[in-house]
């Protein structure tokens, strides 16, 4: 991990939190085609701007989330997505390997109601990685919350 200071960045917030995480190298270039990372599906972080502050969310591969779930769980009317400069500058992470694993402000995370329950893969903070944790045990390591997000469901 050496090699990656994010690994070890995000390896050292996750220990410090009591959160168990398997870091595995990814083959290929993008997502693979089956949405699955050592047998575990594959969920997405997006990080997304409220006001002066930003949230994790993180949801399914394959999943398109509801913006306006999404800005009534937060109580706003606004909510956008920062660009690609923003995105590092708040999470210290690339867009396509954010994760809220070591990033270098806690924001607020949500995940989406249909990942309770499973092992999942997330980001790393570099590129060619995933990790994978137990969605339950993520969501109490950095005091989160499951809410329904899904575009398709009531």
């Amino acid at each position: 991990m050496t090699e990656h200071p994010e690994l070890a960045r995000a390896a050292a917030d996750a220990a410090e939190r009591g959160l168990s995480v398997e870091f595995v190298a990814r083959t290929g270039e993008g997502p693979p085609a089956d949405g699955m990372l050592s047998g575990v599906p594959i969920a997405k972080t997006i990080v997304v701007q409220r006001r002066e502050e930003f949230v994790f969310v993180i949801a399914p591969l394959a999943a398109q989330f509801s913006w306006p779930k999404l800005r009534a769980l937060l109580g706003v009317n606004k909510l956008s997505l920062p660009d690609a400069d923003g995105a590092f500058d708040a999470t210290g992470y690339p867009r396509g390997a954010i994760t809220p694993l070591g990033a270098h402000t806690p924001w607020p995370v949500i995940l989406d109601a249909s990942l309770a329950g499973q092992r999942i893969a997330l980001g790393t903070g570099a590129h060619g990685f995933g990790a994978i944790v137990d969605a339950d045990a993520l969501a109490r390591a950095y005091d989160a919350e499951f809410a329904e997000l899904s575009a398709t469901a009531k």
